[in-house]
């Protein structure tokens, strides 16, 4: 991907309305939506992209987005609920409950362009958005496509909207897995895809929060460090994570240091609630280190070494985690109160009703 000076990709994938609740009582309403994250990553490093986009005449953020959506006017925007609880038991293992208690209209394949071609692709629908209709010509107009496994395995609850997902098999998309080029699972997602399977085919980057992320591909598999960070919204961070994956192999950095750039940018969104503003200047710093690091690599860009950590690698690291330091916004203590135990906030932002 790194092979063209001006890389250009397309994005697909529905915006959303998130509303973040805890313990019944409503802490945010924000922009959401995968796409939402990703285009604040390439915007901020300059990363060309298209977006396919679907939302309602209800959409509540049209000035916010740089990238206009299709809007449908007898059709409504995608709305989540996230549950999140003072205590741990409530929460089943899981750091929130999702529910989508609105759906949008889907992103059809006559919603792509016919006549362009692209260096990369994304699919990274939150809601049900994307068939496998939609995901072939993706893959047919782009030359290297990523894809959220979320995309592809959600499945909502006729009652109540709870997202559940279904075995990767079992999703009608299992047939295009050879014609992607990277698939990213979160720690939960990952025993619905059978890593061991998909990595047959394509590159399996499985995120763990705190714990960095690990890529397994044909003929290996590797830990990638995490940047340390205090989380108050989980949000988005594995969209933030694809966004700088692919920002550094658009640069041309090899995986593993790639993987680094979506580890440095997931850690940033979980330190903020919703959507993450990015500071301009630590924005800068990534470019800056991004454009030195490919300047240390040996000559040697064959596909033997994609996935090898180069010399430099942990130097890399450093330097990551010193860009991202003086820039970050200190956490305030209105935001951190998000996930501190038996904590509650006297009054919701805005009342709204959380019933789906």
């Amino acid at each position: 991907m790194g092979g063209n000076r001006h890389p250009r990709g397309l994005v697909v994938g529905n915006y959303c309305h998130d509303v973040l609740i805890k313990d019944e009582v409503v802490l945010a309403q924000t922009l959401g939506g995968a796409v939402s994250f990703i285009s604040a990553v390439l915007d901020g490093l300059n990363i060309s992209s298209d977006y396919v986009s679907k939302v309602g005449s209800d959409f509540a953020y049209t000035v916010k987005v740089n990238h206009a959506p299709i809007v449908s006017p007898s059709g409504k925007t995608a709305v989540f609920h996230a549950y999140f609880f003072s205590d741990p038991s409530e929460i089943r293992r899981e750091d929130r409950i999702l529910k989508r208690v609105q759906s949008c209209d889907p992103i059809s394949s006559s919603d792509l362009p016919d006549d362009a071609n692209f260096n990369f692709g994304m699919a990274v629908g939150v809601a049900g958005e994307i068939s496998p209709e939609t995901l072939e010509k993706l893959l047919d107009i782009c030359d290297v496509v990523l894809v959220d496994i979320q995309a592809l395995i959600r499945g909502f609850d006729e009652i109540d909207g709870t997202v559940k997902l279904v075995k990767l098999k079992e999703s009608g998309f299992s047939h295009l897995l050879p014609r992607i080029g990277f698939l990213k699972a979160s720690a939960e997602e990952a025993p619905y895809v059978d890593v061991e399977e998909a990595r047959k085919s394509c590159c399996v980057v499985v995120t763990s929060g705190e714990d960095g992320c690990t890529l397994y591909w044909k003929d290996g598999e590797m830990q990638i460090s995490p940047f340390s960070t205090v989380q108050v919204d989980p949000t988005g961070a594995g969209d933030s994570f694809l966004g700088g994956l692919v920002a550094g192999l658009v640069q041309g950095l090899a995986v593993p240091d790639a993987a680094l750039i979506g580890n440095l940018f997931g850690s940033l969104t979980v330190g903020q609630i919703g959507l993450p503003e990015f500071d301009s200047r630590l924005m800068q710093k990534v470019k800056d280190e991004m454009q030195r690091r490919k300047m240390q690599y040996d000559g040697r860009d064959d596909e033997s070494c994609r996935f090898m950590k180069r010399r430099g690698h942990e130097q890399f690291i450093a330097s990551l985690g010193a860009a991202k330091l003086p820039t970050s916004r200190p956490i305030s203590p209105d935001h951190q109160m998000l996930f501190l135990k038996n904590s509650v906030l006297e009054e919701p932002i805005k009342s709204v009703d959380t019933k789906p």
